[in-house]
């Protein structure tokens, strides 16, 4: 059952991508959706056995490299953190498929389509049941390719091929420091496997240790777009709608928080690294939904929460409350992937206009995708009862509960941000379905709500939305629950959940007051007094604020202006004046001058004439005598190293000379 459900989605991509001519567009639909459909419904079976009732699983299949100590197996292990976020991954993923059959049906490319994105699946289910660090990097790999398949998929479009470069070049940054981590952990513990690792762990040096964990850190922060690497996510956003709810729910972006998840008992023994990733993830919560607070493109400003989100899962591994961050992860999925599909939803409707400035009105049109997007922004916003207030708060109180500065900063960044993404959520809702309509007439003439294979899966994600923070709350992260078992590790020392339960009930109801509190400001400023905001952009602070925001903190200009070129800059001259330079130099023309010209002027040395001959030998002699005249005086015990050094010029001095009056002598000869 466990290969099967692994399996099913490569299944279905090699069918469609090899034989789409063949079964046609209809049949990449339903061989695409049925492998996906079959694999989450038994993933929801293996969730059954592997987390309700303990039971992991380890399929081993064969070898793959030994080599001394270096011993990589295919084998695949089943258990609770594996099964948690492979059966949310499968349940969005078909979810997505099945509603891609609508939002793809006028594209000439649906087999293309649906391949790449059952691919997709497929190498992000690799990466999450590896058994070892190789054969999780294999999938980490892979689902980058994937995704900039997807992203370029419209690949006639400039703006999508520089989406995609953008992306898998940013993320090659990260990659290369998860390479690193690989080698400083096998040069540590002698293997890449897990259980080897992990039991290693307790026992190796901590600086050792925090190298490796700040290298998982940087790795993981180029896949789930942490501050500095982050700037490919939002211009993701020029692929298909469905790529762009996979990727920012359950795929793509969850990749860096899964190496951190899994390598927790490696990252629990280094405090640096924790500190590290409480301060990277705050900060990113923070930025990202600031930034998202006057983008102006739909899809954008989604990216955006998905980013801040990303940071809060970050603080939550930092805090070392790994199951935690696993619950909002989950959660995360669920509403994040509602928020997406209705967004293709209300691009669908409009022609795919974007530009939130250029909607408005039209909750009388899409009341169902108004409906299910206010679901997905409520639950992002953490209101409470929703899904994301389960996760969201809880991480909340217990940086707060740390009594440390690094927790007291990450609590206060959490709390601010959370009012700012109740704030954008809002302008979102607002610009979008309410307030002056600003569309064309045909665009509300046309206008239509999703159809059915669109309204099964946003209804589906709504109810998961609503009810799954509430059904789910006890098992992950109830008192004394022993979800995690074996495939989480929390030090002892770093538990605190007893301590975020009894914290001051001012502090635990504050992330609510500030998200109350953004979304009452961003109603009111939207929908009563939008001329107060346009008289306040005429304004020298009102520009200036909205540029900064709008130009996301100016970081891509600085990358552009000052990183990039100078990297350039630098290429080239290293290219023309040192590579090309040295080589040419040490070799060919250089190096045929330089002993041409040595020999020519070796042999003025032979001039024929006695009273040079004797010169020369004088000064060797002197030269001799003063060597080893130093020599002797020298105290050996003392002075050894100078000595020997002394001795080497003895033996070259000696050789030159000879060298000097063999030439010489074969030279009279001659003449």
């Amino acid at each position: 059952m466990y290969l099967t459900l692994l399996f099913l989605p490569a299944i279905g991509a090699a069918t469609t991508g090899l034989l789409g001519r063949k079964i046609g567009v209809t049949g990449a639909h339903i061989i695409t959706t049925t492998c996906l459909f079959i694999s989450a419904i038994l993933s929801i079976v293996a969730f059954y056995e592997v987390v309700l009732c303990h039971s992991p699983v380890t399929i081993y299949i064969t070898n793959w490299i030994q080599s001394e100590l270096l011993d990589i197996q295919w084998s695949f292990t089943f258990d609770t953190l594996t099964i948690s976020i492979i059966s949310t991954v499968l349940v969005i993923s078909s979810l997505v498929h099945l509603y891609s059959i609508d939002y793809m049906a006028a594209d000439p490319h649906n087999q293309r389509f649906f391949a790449y994105l059952s691919m997709f699946t497929f190498f992000m289910l690799i990466l999450v049941s590896a058994d070892n660090y190789f054969l999780m990097f294999l999938g980490w790999e892979f689902i980058a390719i994937c995704s900039y398949l997807l992203i370029n998929f419209w690949f006639t479009i400039i703006e999508a091929n520089k989406s995609a470069m953008q992306s898998f070049i940013v993320n090659r940054v990260g990659d290369m420091s998860l390479t690193l981590s690989f080698f400083v952990i096998f040069f540590i513990c002698g293997n890449l496997d897990y259980s080897t690792v992990f039991n290693l762990a307790p026992f190796m040096n901590e600086s050792a240790l925090t190298i490796a964990g700040l290298l998982l850190l940087f790795g993981g922060m180029g896949k789930s777009a942490q501050i500095g690497l982050h700037t490919w996510l939002p211009t993701a956003m020029a692929g298909p709608t469905p790529v762009s709810s996979l990727i920012h729910s359950a795929t793509l972006v969850s990749a860096g928080v899964y190496v951190l998840l899994r390598s927790s008992p490696l990252i629990e023994y280094s405090s640096t690294t924790l500190i590290a990733i409480t301060w990277i993830g705050s900060i990113t919560a923070f930025f990202a939904a600031s930034t998202g607070l006057f983008q102006n493109d739909i899809k954008r400003v989604i990216a955006y929460s998905t980013c801040s989100q990303m940071g809060y899962l970050f603080l939550a591994c930092g805090l070392s409350q790994y199951n935690t961050a696993l619950f909002h992860l989950v959660n995360h999925a669920f509403f994040k992937a509602l928020l997406f599909l209705s967004a293709g939803a209300v691009l669908h409707a409009t022609f795919d206009q974007q530009d939130q400035r250029k909607l408005g009105g039209f909750l009388p049109l899409l009341p169902f995708t108004w409906t299910a997007m206010t679901i997905g922004s409520l639950s992002l916003m953490a209101i409470p009862f929703m899904t994301g207030f389960y996760s969201k708060d809880l991480i909340l109180e217990l940086a707060f509960s740390q009594y440390t500065f690094h927790g007291s900063i990450a609590y206060w960044f959490g709390t601010i941000s959370a009012g700012l993404t109740a704030f954008y959520s809002i302008r979102l809702l607002m610009l979008t379905f309410q307030g002056y309509p600003n569309s064309t007439k045909k665009t509300y003439e046309s206008a239509h709500d999703a159809s059915i294979y669109a309204i099964i899966p946003m209804t589906i994600l709504s109810l998961l939305a609503i009810f799954f923070g509430y059904i789910g709350r006890d098992l992950f992260v109830g008192m004394g629950t022993d979800f995690s078992s074996n495939s989480l590790f929390i030090h002892p020392s770093h538990i605190s959940l007893i301590e975020a339960e009894v914290i001051p009930t001012v502090f635990k109801l504050l992330p609510s007051v500030f998200t109350l509190g953004g979304a009452l400001l961003a109603y009111v400023l939207y929908n009563y007094t939008h001329s107060s905001l346009v008289e306040l952009s005429k304004t020298y602070l009102g520009r200036t604020l909205y540029k900064f925001f709008n130009n996301k903190y100016f970081i891509e200009v600085i990358y552009n202006s000052y990183i990039v070129e100078g990297g350039l800059k630098l290429g080239y001259t290293l290219s023309k004046s040192v590579d090309k330079g040295i080589v040419e130099q040490l070799t060919g023309y250089g190096l045929t001058t330089t002993l041409d010209n040595n020999s020519k002027s070796l042999s003025k040395l032979d001039t024929g004439k006695l009273v040079n001959y004797t010169t020369y030998f004088v000064v060797v002699l002197v030269v001799l005598s003063l060597f080893i005249g130093i020599s002797v005086n020298i105290n050996s015990n003392n002075l050894s190293i100078i000595k020997n050094i002394i001795d080497v010029r003895l033996i070259v001095v000696t050789v030159i000379t000879f060298i000097i009056v063999l030439v010489s002598g074969n030279i009279k000869e001659n003449k």
